[in-house]
């Protein structure tokens, strides 16, 4: 029965003692930069570069809390912390690319197929333009022959000519543009290709 009395005694006298320590407990209270008022049951973050007011539960100022930091302070700390975050960004998309790598390709066996299967389609293309070439070439030589029956002369020859001569001469154009613009291609695939080997050779490694 004591002991019971006892036991009572004693978690009266914790619960008063946390009730008193919750009475002790502050709020805080001010304005951010943004005019909104804030309060907290501890010293507010965005409030750092401005007075908080500390209040009793009742609302009465216990206490006014200067400023942590002045505003310049604040921005320096507030653009310091937005590299961090950007960096911090930029490491996370790094991994998830380095990840996605290595899924794509796990060896360089891949690797190397892919940028041989790459090559090969671009390959495929500039065999098509340069046939088409040599066509356009042959009717070249067959508008050379036409041109042999007015002796050479641009007065004699009949508007259909020139238009042949013109549309074969602009088709040639536009097929070494195009051959042009194919071999600067797999010089650009050949690049990625290199550069992605380079980086996969120190993933594979570290694995």
């Amino acid at each position: 029965m004591r002991l019971a009395t006892l036991g009572c005694a004693l978690v009266a006298l914790s619960s008063a003692a946390l009730a008193q320590d919750k009475s002790k407990a502050g709020i805080y209270s001010c304005i951010d930069g943004k005019g909104r008022r804030i309060t907290s049951d501890r010293p507010i973050v965005d409030c750092l570069d401005r007075e908080q007011r500390e209040l009793s539960n009742s609302g009465v100022v216990k206490r006014v809390l200067p400023p942590s930091y002045t505003a310049d302070e604040r921005a320096r700390l507030d653009a310091q912390k937005k590299v961090e975050e950007a960096e911090r960004s930029r490491v996370a998309e790094e991994k998830r690319r380095d990840r996605a790598l290595l899924i794509r390709y796990p060896n360089q066996a891949v690797h190397d197929k892919e940028r041989t299967d790459a090559l090969a389609q671009i390959d495929d293309v500039i065999g098509a333009v340069k046939k088409r070439g040599e066509e356009l070439v042959k009717q070249r030589r067959d508008i050379d022959i036409e041109l042999e029956f007015y002796q050479n002369d641009v007065t004699k020859v009949p508007s259909w000519l020139k238009r042949k001569i013109e549309d074969n001469a602009e088709q040639i154009q536009i097929q070494t543009r195009f051959l042009n613009d194919q071999g600067k291609e797999k010089q650009r695939v050949n690049t990625r290709f290199d550069e992605e080997l380079a980086k996969l050779k120190m993933l594979w490694s570290t694995r």
